[in-house]
């Protein structure tokens, strides 16, 4: 199974490769956008292989992108994504995030629909209280933690600066790197739309 996923990976990687550059998405420095979601409590990944378990917590945030940094050769930026949340359900908090992500724009099929992955591995996500969904079994838990997301964008050609977006929104201790109280964090999968400028 490993070898297929490294063998499909490195495909879509010559495809796109290949795609001339004026078939990558306009470029755009700026972004303001929201989202909504909701809490599903196993691992970030699992939620690909169907097994997710949703919990009655609910998270509806603003963002703002800016681009930092863009390559002259490929379909590649890092940008800083900020975002401020409000949970709601079995608790009620808000949250203040900030990652550096990356943005990959370069896919065969840009010119029939816009496609842009974002991955941001290491960001910080601070919280005004511990929501009873991330403690652990001792029953501690932290504000601070580590600010994961996985995002793909979607826009139509003829509206580029339009994109609507699937995100995954997660919260850890980096495998108890900054703590060591046994709890997952939280996952969010959520729906949302920004206006890129």
């Amino acid at each position: 199974m490993q070898a297929k996923v490294h063998l499909f990976t490195r495909l879509i990687l010559c495809m796109c490769l290949t795609v001339p550059m004026h078939a990558y998405c306009e470029e755009f420095d700026w972004s303001i956008g929201g989202y909504a979601g909701q809490h599903y409590d196993t691992a970030p990944a699992w939620i690909l292989e169907g097994d997710a378990r949703f919990a009655k917590q609910y998270m509806v945030a603003i963002t703002a992108t800016k681009t930092i940094w863009r390559s002259k050769t490929l379909p590649l930026s890092l940008e800083i994504d900020g975002m401020f949340g409000h949970q709601s359900g079995v608790a009620t908090l808000q949250e203040i995030g900030i990652a550096p992500v990356v943005r990959w724009d370069g896919f065969p099929w840009n010119e029939t629909l816009r496609t842009g992955l974002r991955l941001a591995p290491l960001g910080v996500s601070y919280t005004t209280s511990v929501s009873p969904l991330e403690r652990g079994a001792t029953g501690k838990g932290s504000r601070t933690l580590n600010l994961l997301l996985i995002e793909l964008g979607f826009a139509l050609p003829a509206t580029s600066s339009k994109e609507v977006f699937v995100r995954l929104h997660h919260r850890c201790s980096i495998y108890n790197l900054l703590n060591d109280y046994g709890a997952n964090g939280e996952d969010f999968l959520a729906l949302g739309y920004r206006y890129r400028f």
